[in-house]
C-alpha cells in the first residue's frame, strides 16, 4: 500500500510536468526552484486502536470489612476487636475500556451485605449492625507495567492501580439488639438508609489467560463521611475495605497498532527529490529548447549538427551537510555519463555549490568541493569516463544559482 501511494504521487508529478514540456515552445517558462523539506522526527512509536477494541466486562466476588466507630470516646469493650465473622461477601460487576496501553476507565459496581460495629459503653459487649449496600464508581485505571516496561499486549502479569469516585446506597440497617434501625430522625421515625459519595482507591493484579480472558485479583478501599452507618461519632472518615477476584472478558480482543513517523521520512524525502529532479530537468530542457529556437534556422549544416547534438543539461542534488550521492540522483549521473559516451569529444565542467543558510563560507567551500569530486569520481570509477574530460570546480555558498537557498545543495554540469 505504501509503495503504491508513492508511485501514485510520482505519476501525478509527471502528469503536471509533461504539459509544461510540450508547451515550452509557445510559453516562456519561469525558473521555479522546488524546496525539499528537511524532515526531523523523534523516533517515537505511537499506538492506536479501533474504537471497537479493548473493551472489557469484569465479573467477580470477594469479601469486605467496614471500619467505623469503635466505642465511646474511641474506647472499646475489652477483648472486642474487629471480628472476622463480620466480614461479608461482596459481588462485583464492571464495564470499561482501555483508551490507550496506559490508561483506561471502568464503571464498577459492588454490592452485598455489611456487618459493622457501633459505639456502646465500654462496660458491655459491642452492638453491631447489619445492612445491605450497592456501590457504583467511575474509576480511572493505570497500567503501570506498560508505562514502565513498554507496551506488551501479551504480558502475563500486569499491575494496575486505580482511583475513582461514585455513590453508595446503604439500606435495611438493623442493630443486633432489637432489630431496629440505629438512628432516629427528628420526626421520631427510624432511619434505616443512607446516601453517600465515597472516594475509592486500590490496586489490581491481572493475569493473562488468553487473548480474550484475564483473571484478576484486587484490593480496594472506599472512604466515606462519618454518617455512612447512620452514626456520626469518633473519626470523621469511615471506610470499607474489600478484596475481590474474578475474570475480565475482553470484547474484540486486545492489542495496539504502532506508527513511527521516522519510517516514512526517507520515503517522503526521496519522493520530493524525484519531483524536484523532474522539475529541474523540465526547466533545463525548456531552456535548451529556447536556446535552440533562437538559433533557427541553422544557416550551415555544421551549425545544424551542433544544434542536434546539444547536450541535455542535468544536475545532481544533495541532502543538507552531505556529499553522498543519493540513490534518486544516480540516474542524473548515469545520464551525463551516457551523454559523454555518445559525444566522445565533449568535455564538461562539474561545479559544486552549497546553500548559504547553513554553515560558514569556509565550510561550505569544502562541502561544495566534496560534492563536485563525488560526482566526478562516480563518472570515472563507475561509468569509465576519462578523467581528462572532466574539470572540477566549486563555488561554495559564494554563488547561489537558485533563488531558493536549499536548492543550492547541488552540482551543475556545463560544457567546457
Amino acid at each position: 500500500m505504501k509503495t503504491r501511494n508513492l508511485y501514485s504521487i510520482l505519476v501525478l508529478g509527471a502528469a503536471v510536468a509533461f504539459p509544461q514540456l510540450t508547451n515550452a515552445q509557445e510559453t516562456v517558462i519561469e525558473e521555479q526552484a522546488v524546496s525539499v523539506s528537511e524532515f526531523t522526527c523523534d523516533n517515537t512509536n505511537h499506538t492506536f486502536a479501533n474504537w471497537r477494541d479493548n473493551w472489557f466486562i469484569q465479573v467477580g466476588a470477594g469479601i469486605n470489612q467496614p471500619f467505623v466507630e469503635r466505642g465511646i470516646d474511641g474506647a472499646k469493650a475489652p477483648g472486642h476487636d474487629i471480628d472476622r465473622k463480620r466480614m461479608t461477601v461482596t459481588y462485583n460487576f464492571g464495564f470499561g475500556r482501555w483508551m490507550s496501553p496506559y490508561l483506561g476507565f471502568r464503571l464498577n459496581a459492588l454490592g452485598g451485605s455489611l456487618h459493622s460495629n457501633i459505639p456502646t459503653s465500654g462496660t458491655q459487649e459491642d452492638c453491631w449492625i447489619t445492612a445491605k449496600h450497592v456501590n457504583l464508581n467511575f474509576e480511572l485505571m493505570w497500567d503501570m507495567c506498560n508505562s514502565i516496561a513498554g507496551v506488551n499486549p501479551n504480558r502475563p502479569v500486569s499491575v494496575i492501580p486505580f482511583v475513582g469516585f461514585g455513590g453508595d446506597y446503604t439500606f435495611n440497617m438493623k442493630d443486633s439488639w432489637g432489630g431496629l434501625p440505629v438512628a432516629i430522625n427528628i420526626d421520631k421515625s427510624h432511619k434505616d438508609r443512607t446516601w453517600t459519595l465515597p472516594v475509592t482507591a486500590g490496586i489490581q493484579f491481572r493475569f493473562r489467560l488468553c487473548k480474550y480472558v484475564d483473571f484478576f485479583a484486587e484490593a480496594r478501599a472506599s472512604f466515606y463521611g462519618d454518617n455512612w452507618n447512620n452514626v456520626a461519632y469518633g473519626r470523621p472518615i469511615e471506610a470499607n475495605v474489600a478484596a475481590v477476584g474474578g475474570f475480565n472478558f475482553n470484547i474484540g480482543g486486545r492489542g495496539w497498532g504502532n506508527f513511527n513517523q521516522c519510517e516514512y521520512v526517507s520515503q517522503i524525502a526521496d519522493l520530493n527529490g524525484q519531483v524536484n529532479n523532474l522539475r529541474a530537468e523540465l526547466l533545463a530542457s525548456a531552456q535548451t529548447i529556447a536556446a535552440l529556437e533562437a538559433q533557427l534556422p541553422c544557416p550551415e549544416p555544421t551549425v545544424q549538427k551542433d544544434c542536434v547534438n546539444a547536450p541535455l543539461m542535468t544536475t545532481v542534488r544533495f541532502l543538507i551537510n552531505s556529499a553522498e550521492i543519493m540513490p534518486t540522483e544516480e540516474v542524473n549521473v548515469y545520464n551525463m555519463a551516457e551523454w559523454l559516451k555518445a559525444n566522445p569529444k565533449e568535455k564538461v565542467v562539474i561545479v559544486g555549490y552549497a546553500d548559504k543558510d547553513t554553515g560558514t563560507a569556509e565550510y561550505n567551500l569544502g562541502l561544495s568541493q566534496r560534492r563536485a569530486e563525488a560526482v566526478a569520481n562516480a563518472l570515472v570509477n563507475k561509468y569509465g569516463i576519462n578523467a581528462s574530460r572532466l574539470t572540477v570546480k566549486y563555488d561554495g555558498s559564494a554563488v547561489q544559482p537558485y533563488s531558493e537557498n536549499d536548492w543550492n545543495r547541488i552540482v551543475i554540469f556545463t560544457q567546457k
